[in-house]
């Protein structure tokens, strides 16, 4: 009963990142970056795991805990400032979304794509205003868990399919090396598959939502404090954990039939064409019939990412507006009524931006992806620091935990460094 947060973003991984972002690097490359899959989830669960850890000791949310590092730039400092930036490039991703879920929607009604991105602009203000931490974690565990029980059922179909699948070359992906094309794809997919930066950024704010801060207490040097905080840590780590689990299978899934099926039939999404093409991941596998589960599974999923990154993006940026100076910390009423506030800002710039760039659902979650990939050094070592000076004593992780976050934020900015410095042909 108490598992719950992870799922919540699980909800908005399982969408952007998943569906379009990894397919479309399966389609591009084929096979021959599966470990970067598999890393990209794994590694990110590490500084999740610490980011809750620090929340649930200090009852401090994100923009809080990272507002110590040194740097201040008015009333907030430079790392904040940082999010804020990344949030604006995540809005393309959210724009994506809308113009995905609502090219399902034209295939299933045959009513034009700008209506329905209307109608599920409205749709999300109704949802989410006023909305408590239960109905979006509700939401979140349905749609997690019937699509990807259904895209791990077309991966399974695909291993039984030679012309398009062979363990030969899985194998050959899981050798470390970066493509000659796609780079570009692989370094957005690095940045929002898995834990994407903005998903580990609003982890501790759905923490304290489902309160897990606030049942530990606030710090007290008492053994009864320490009992209760390793206690709802254990429950964190229980909540990371299994989260992880669901999105890395999801997140292989979804990339298998990419370089399977997509890539097999030389098939790449780019625009209005994105969700027939995306539909091949399960009429391939699972017959023409599938594509009836694929457009309202891609409806879903793909709206669901709407409703929890824009849940967790207007949490944040009330709080935010708290660092400001604008309401007091204990003032719940002025909190509630800044994150309706940010809601409807929140909804309303991503369809702004269709009206301006049109149908481009790919190009705009690359976009995403990259600010989320620059995103994740300063995040990761940042965490280090804050780990460092702040995490109480009795709740440091073991030698070995505390070694493999320093090991996950050095390989984190080394595979961002590289990559760019790859990218622009600085390196060979």
């Amino acid at each position: 009963k108490k598992i719950g947060p992870g799922i919540v973003l699980s909800a908005s991984i399982v969408g952007s990142g998943e569906l379009i972002a990894t397919t479309t690097l399966g389609a591009e490359v084929g096979y021959t970056v599966m470990w970067l899959i598999i890393f990209s989830c794994l590694i990110k669960a590490l500084i999740q795991s610490f980011m809750g850890r620090l929340t649930i000791a200090t009852g401090q949310p994100s923009l809080e805990l990272f507002n110590r590092i040194p740097g201040k730039m008015g009333a907030v400092n430079w790392v904040v400032w940082a999010w804020v930036l990344m949030v604006f490039f995540t809005l393309f991703q959210i724009c994506a979304m809308f113009v995905g879920v609502s090219q399902a929607m034209k295939l299933v009604t045959n009513v034009e794509v700008v209506w329905w991105v209307l109608i599920f602009f409205v749709l999300t203000l109704v949802l989410l205003l006023g909305g408590a931490y239960h109905r979006i974690e509700g939401i979140a565990m349905i749609k997690v868990g019937v699509f990807t029980l259904i895209t791990l059922l077309a991966a399974v179909v695909l291993t039984n399919m030679p012309q398009y699948f062979s363990w030969a070359d899985v194998w050959q992906g899981m050798q470390f090396q970066l493509p000659e094309k796609g780079l570009a794809t692989a370094l957005a997919v690095f940045g929002i598959t898995g834990v994407g930066a903005a998903e580990l950024y609003a982890y501790p704010y759905w923490c304290v939502e489902k309160g897990y801060a606030r049942w530990a207490g606030p710090y007290e040097d008492s053994e009864a404090w320490r009992r209760r905080t390793r206690g709802w840590v254990k429950v964190m780590n229980a909540d990371v954990i299994f989260s992880m689990i669901i999105y890395t299978v999801a997140t292989v899934a979804f990339y298998l039939l990419g370089a399977g099926i997509l890539h097999g039939m030389g098939k790449v999404p780019a625009t209005s064409d994105m969700i027939p093409i995306l539909s091949n991941i399960y009429t391939q596998t699972l017959g023409d019939w599938a594509k009836w589960l694929f457009y309202p599974g891609a409806i879903i999923v793909l709206y669901g990412t709407i409703f929890a990154a824009t849940a967790g993006h207007a949490r944040m940026l009330a709080d935010f507006m708290r660092l400001q100076g604008v309401f007091k910390a204990d003032d719940l009423q002025a909190r509630n009524k800044w994150r309706d506030r940010f809601i409807v800002i929140l909804s309303a710039i991503p369809i702004i931006l269709f009206f301006i760039f049109g149908e481009k659902p790919v190009a705009m979650v690359k976009w995403g992806g990259y600010a989320q990939a620059w995103t994740l050094p300063i995040l990761s070592l940042g965490t280090v620091y804050l780990v460092a000076r702040y995490l109480p004593k009795e709740l440091r992780a073991t030698p070995f935990g505390h070694i493999m976050l320093w090991i996950g934020a050095i390989v984190i900015t080394g595979f961002v460094l590289v990559s760019e410095a790859r990218r622009w042909g600085l390196l060979g």
